[in-house]
């Protein structure tokens, strides 16, 4: 079983060979560089590396979100690409998922945690038990305040946080929380070498998609979107009258707002017997 892994979900790369079992190779970088320019050299260098080309994969995989809005489109775009050339199946990472497999076999409660601006960290958690990894709470965009009544439920109980957001809450939530501890800066962030092992457990189950069906996982919408919806149309402009009433005002043909004067009246509806 032969799979590559891609992520590009955040300010940090990577990209990653796993076969029969093992990780063959692995790639990471952080250095600020825009992923439109060094994912695909990143591929290309680690696939000539190990002497393995795409043709000979089973699956291609990559984060599917959460993340950086930009970054999961340049990830996503290269393996729909990849996966239409090569006819291969596809395999949709959580960005979260992920992050927890930094630290498979740690003894307590993991936490990833992605600073998701506007207040909101990305969030989810995990428990290492048995040889696997078991999910305590979906993938969610919520306050991080939130979240630390969420991790107080679990008292005492050793508690880990991992990604770019973990050093923020652990500011937050230091002398708040028992037992709270942040993963060391090796393996604070995303990396596609651990994703790969999350990858082939995927790959195992039958949990593929084709390239046509993989899509990003957002959790919220991106800022423009939701400042466009903040924006009412030009024909639901929204008018404030003398006797301080809201009403919505049709735009007229040529585009602008038909609104009445302040003597106007706004008729009201007709009163039901």
């Amino acid at each position: 079983m032969k799979i590559f892994v891609l992520d590009t979900s955040s300010k940090a790369a990577s990209a990653a060979v796993w076969e029969d079992g093992h990780l063959l190779a692995d790639c990471w970088q952080n250095t600020g560089r825009t992923h439109s320019v060094t994912s695909l050299p990143m591929a290309e260098n680690l696939l000539a590396d190990c002497s393995r080309t795409l043709e000979e994969m089973d699956a291609l995989a990559v984060t599917a979100g959460p993340g950086s809005f930009t970054g999961l489109r340049i990830g996503m775009a290269m393996v729909k690409g990849m996966g239409f050339a090569l006819g291969k199946p596809c395999i949709p990472l959580s960005t979260l998922e992920g992050l927890a497999w930094n630290l498979r076999g740690w003894p307590g409660l993991i936490c990833p945690v992605m600073d998701a601006r506007v207040g909101q960290v990305y969030t989810a958690l995990f428990q290492w038990e048995n040889g696997k990894m078991h999910r305590l709470m979906d993938d969610c965009a919520i306050a991080a305040d939130e979240l630390r009544q969420h991790l107080a439920e679990y008292g005492a109980e050793p508690k880990i946080l991992v990604g770019d957001g973990a050093m923020l809450c652990y500011n937050k939530f230091e002398g708040q929380l028992e037992n709270l501890s942040m993963a060391p800066d090796h393996l604070l962030h995303q990396r596609a070498g651990a994703m790969a092992e999350l990858a082939a457990s995927l790959l195992a189950e039958g949990k593929t998609v084709s390239a046509g069906e993989l899509a990003p996982v957002y959790l919220r919408l991106p800022q423009a979107e939701r400042e466009r919806r903040r924006v009412p149309s030009p024909g639901q402009i929204q008018i404030r009258t003398r006797q301080g009433k809201r009403g919505h005002v049709p735009a007229s043909s040529s585009g602008t707002c038909d609104a009445p004067s302040d003597s106007a009246e706004v008729p009201t509806p007709p009163q039901s017997a």
